[in-house]
């Protein structure tokens, strides 16, 4: 085989390997997501427990639960808890939604950051009851999503796949 001949094999393996690796990156970035709400879903759980039975101050019961998940929603946690301290006269809502909108390190969608800066609204202020309410609210939006993502979850992440091996041998076939 010539030279052109092994460089035409080479660029096509690249292409298939990088398509079929887009592919694979897309399938675990929908795993991440739906462990991210799974964690999520502990973790607002552990703030109602915080809340309720230990009759933690917010920024004590965000700060407990951000130091026992961990991960980028723990930071979240944390970080909330430390600018509560830093801004005694902010109100929480504005807090928790600009650390909401700063997270960049997580698999989360749109949606999941809009339903996450929705839950600030209803904290900090009002009584235990209606913090419990509204805690309540979102683990059942979290689990409804939850639901929908792990009916779709292995067909999803096939497809992601196939699509991925299908696509770079369509484009290795078509440029060489």
């Amino acid at each position: 085989m010539s030279m052109q001949g092994w460089m035409k094999l080479l660029g096509a393996a690249c292409i298939l390997w990088g398509a079929a690796g887009c592919g694979i990156w897309f399938a675990g970035h929908y795993r991440k997501r739906i462990a991210e709400l799974e964690q999520l879903k502990q973790m607002v759980f552990l703030l109602k427990g915080q809340i309720l039975y230990a009759s933690a101050p917010l920024p004590e019961a965000l700060e407990t639960v951000g130091k026992r998940s961990g991960g980028a929603l723990g930071s979240l946690f944390l970080e909330t808890a430390a600018s509560l301290a830093e801004k005694p006269g902010e109100p929480f809502n504005s807090i928790w939604k600009e650390a909401v909108l700063r997270m960049n390190d997580t698999a989360l969608s749109k949606t999941d950051r809009q339903t996450l800066a929705a839950l600030g609204e209803h904290l900090g202020f009002l009584d235990r009851e209606t913090q419990e309410r509204t805690l309540l609210l979102y683990l059942e939006q979290v689990d409804a999503e939850l639901g929908v993502l792990r009916e779709h979850r292995q067909e999803r992440c096939r497809l992601y796949t196939s699509l991925g091996i299908m696509g770079g041998l369509f484009l290795a076939v078509i440029l060489v």
